[in-house]
């Protein structure tokens, strides 16, 4: 069963951001690949995962999925790395009316100017103009190993500009509430800059100065 998560907790992950989280979360393998990078600055989504997996160079599952896929969710697309044309703006229509959030692949998408005048959120390893086969469908909504990060329903994902988060469903709580505990601790130490204080007296490394 696919995890619901609330609007406040979507908007909260969105507006803490994917590094405050990785930072908070505690598990190492949630940074996805740093090469998989928005298409357009600025974008950003919140939502638990669908996950599937596509052969290389085949779309198929991609069409499956979209029968399938739950309101709110972040597609969550392997394609073992070979990036070709998986994704472009027939499929973000299709997202769009499917209620997707958003999409994360390790593959490649193409029509980048329409993704970005619909400001759909696309998080990808590549752009290419090379279309696709329908030929086969590894997986549709089951676990995945994606560019190494592990990848189940309901998983929380969040995307931004420094990256893609992969969060275990069992870790969402926890890691929101450290997020949040992080940020407002930070947010202190941003004030006592503005008022003079240093970095190595706020982080306590004043034995690093020089005498």
């Amino acid at each position: 069963m696919v995890m619901t998560y609330s609007d406040a907790q979507l908007a909260q992950a969105c507006k803490l951001g994917t590094s405050t989280l990785f930072e908070a979360s505690g598990v190492s393998t949630s940074a996805v690949d740093s090469a998989i990078r928005t298409v357009w600055p600025g974008a950003s989504v919140a939502g638990p995962a669908y996950p599937l997996e596509c052969s290389p160079g085949d779309n198929l599952s991609i069409h499956i999925a979209m029968e399938k896929v739950p309101r709110g969710s972040v597609l969550v697309i392997s394609t073992g790395g070979f990036v070709a044309g998986y994704w472009g703006e027939v499929l973000t229509v299709a997202a769009e009316a499917a209620g997707v959030a958003g999409l994360v692949i390790d593959g490649g998408v193409r029509d980048i100017a329409a993704l970005t005048a619909r400001r759909f959120p696309v998080f990808t390893r590549g752009i290419c103009m090379r279309g696709t086969i329908k030929a086969s469908a590894p997986s549709v909504g089951q676990p995945i190993s994606f560019a190494g990060t592990p990848v189940a329903a309901g998983d929380l994902v969040v995307a931004d500009d420094d990256g893609v988060l992969v969060i275990p469903a069992a870790r969402v709580e926890h890691t929101l509430a450290q997020g949040q505990a992080r940020a407002d601790k930070e947010a202190k130490m941003m004030e006592a800059l503005t008022h003079g204080k240093s970095t190595l007296e706020l982080m306590d490394l004043t034995s690093w100065r020089q005498a």
